[in-house]
Parts: structure tokens; sequence; C-alpha cells
């Protein structure tokens, strides 16, 4: 959980959203052309220059949220309190921006998905379509075994060809397919890490165990976000490693501050891609270093607390729970 890095502070003012360049049109799976349109940061301001970190700092990305689950973004430093196992941090970093984040897509290419790959190609393009330009992507596709389908690019077109060409077939490597994600990710450019999961079902394939990809995530700087597609009979008609999938990507979600979808109607999950997206992008960034010597292997809890002024409501905030020590 150590970094050497540049961090781009906060831009004060408003990021322009609409900003956007030359939409760059993609062969569909299904014979339709997909408009895609990247976006790009307001460049009418001077954005301030970037500055340099030291490589003890511990950075927690925290997206927070109101009780209805709207992203809440007018937030201060001062209103974030940051422990670290029940020690209170210096905050000294503080950012919220439109920073640009590495992300894994873990696309299931078992077998079962065959009949949802239209809707898979929609989510594929409906997530692409908020990236920002500096964003980079690589994609494994999981079946039988994980296989790392393209490794980082800026180039959604390439990244959305490549998702609509898997051809769906077999079993569900899954923890095979996030431990493969997780080793890609040390080749990450950015700052900000996310792994986003899109499976229809549990693991019965793997040759990697839950607990080892687990300690592989606290190791880790990644967030898992899932679109986890689930049959409506799942706890009555399914095998057991398919009931027990649920259970499985939202603990791997949670403990990393992303958060798990359940999709019960699948002509959503391109609207769900959407939010993934923009929840990535609206996260507050703290770092702090801690006052703890050192200590490798051991284990640091982590806890975000919101400093909020009376007429505020109650707000969520989802952040990852901890982790390990590591060599400096």
């Amino acid at each position: 959980m150590v970094y050497n890095l540049t961090v781009a502070p906060r831009y004060f003012g408003l990021v322009s959203l609409s900003a956007l360049v030359a939409g760059v049109v993609f062969p569909a799976l299904f014979g339709q052309d997909v408009e895609i349109k990247s976006r790009v940061r307001d460049t009418a301001a001077t954005a301030p220059a970037a500055y340099r970190v030291d490589s003890a700092l511990v950075l927690i990305p925290v997206h927070v949220t109101t009780a209805l689950g709207a992203s809440v973004d007018s937030l201060e430093r001062e209103n974030f309190r940051l422990f670290e196992n029940d020690q209170e941090q210096d905050v000294s970093v503080f950012a919220h921006d439109d920073a640009p984040i590495s992300i894994g897509l873990l696309f299931d290419a078992s077998g079962s998905m065959k009949n949802k790959r239209e809707k898979v190609a929609e989510a594929a393009a409906a997530f692409l379509k908020t990236a920002n330009k500096d964003d980079e992507f690589f994609l494994v596709a999981f079946n039988d075994r994980a296989k790392l389908a393209l490794p980082f690019t800026s180039d959604t077109q390439e990244v959305y060809s490549r998702i609509v060409s898997i051809k769906p077939f077999g079993k569900t490597s899954l923890l095979d397919a996030v431990s493969l994600g997780i080793r890609h990710m040390k080749h990450a450019r950015r700052a900000r890490k996310a792994l986003v999961i899109l499976s229809d079902g549990g693991d019965n394939w793997s040759r990697h165990g839950r607990r080892e990809v687990e300690y592989a995530l606290l190791e880790s700087d990644v967030q898992v976000y899932a679109m986890g597609i689930f049959d409506s009979d799942l706890a009555t008609r399914h095998p057991q490693e398919e009931r027990d999938g649920p259970a499985l990507l939202d603990n791997l979600a949670l403990q990393t501050g992303g958060r798990l979808y359940s999709v019960s109607d699948i002509a959503t999950l391109p609207a769900i891609s959407e939010r993934i997206s923009r929840e990535l992008r609206s996260q507050y960034l703290l770092g702090y270093r801690p006052r703890h010597p050192p200590q490798p292997g051991k284990y640091r809890r982590v806890q975000v607390k919101l400093s909020l002024p009376p007429e505020m409501p109650p707000l969520r905030a989802y952040y990852r729970q901890g982790y390990y020590d590591t060599e400096q």
C-alpha cells in the first residue's frame, strides 16, 4: 500500500463533463453502429501544477452517497476524519477532481453468458462513453481459464471491439480472473485503480482460492466493483457455487471500498454500468503518512468518519477497510 507517484491537486471551480471529442464509431455485435464519445476535461482554465508526494503515502479513495445512493460531490477536506488502527491520521492530500483511472474489465465468458451478449455489449458501450480520455483499460475474459484479452490501452475502440468479439463457452474461473487482474494492475500508470467485474454466477473452476485472492486484494490498492446478473431462482435451482456467487462478489467489493450491483433485470445492465463508471469518477482521494513505523506483513485497519454540519442529512462513505503493510 505504498506509493511513489504524482497526484494532481483538487481543481477549484466546476469541471465541464459535457465537453466531448469527436465520436468514434464501432462495429456493433448485432449489425448496428455504436457511437462512443470520450469525455475530455475543460481546458478553458489552466489547471494547477501537480505536486510530488513521497513513497510513504497511503491513498484511500472514498465514495460518499446519500441514503438513497446518490453521489455527494460537495464535501471539503474538513468533512473527513481518517483513522488507522483507531489512531487519527493527518490528511495531507485531499483531491476530488476528474482524475484519470486505471481500470481492469473482467468479463465472464462462460457458457451461461450466451444469451446475454447483446446487453453486455450495450453495458460496455455505456461504461466507455463516460471514460476520461486519459483513462487506461485492460480486459480479462474468463471461462475455463482467465486470459488477458487486451493489455493496458487508452484506445476505447479496441476495448469495445475485443468485448463484442468474446464468444462465451465453458465454466467460470472468477477468482482466477481477479488474481490475474491484480497482477496486471501492477503495470498501471494511474493512482486510482479499479477492477470492474461482470458475471452471472459463482466460481466453479478456479485454481486460486477465495482467501488467497482476498489477501491479494488487501495487499493491493485496487477497488472492486461488480455487476452480478443473478437468476431469480438462484436459491433453489442452481448448484451451491452459483448460490454463493452474490456473497463472493459482495465481499470482494466491500472490503476494497467498491460495491456489488445485483442485476435482476438484464435490461438495466447498461444503466448500472454507466452508474459504476460515474461513481469511480466522483470519489474523494484521501492521502496520509502513517504515524506507525513500517511493519511489513502487518494488517492496518482503516476507518473514515464524516464530520458534517448539523443541517446535513446522514451520508454513507464507502472506502477500503484496511491494507497490509509492505516494504518501503
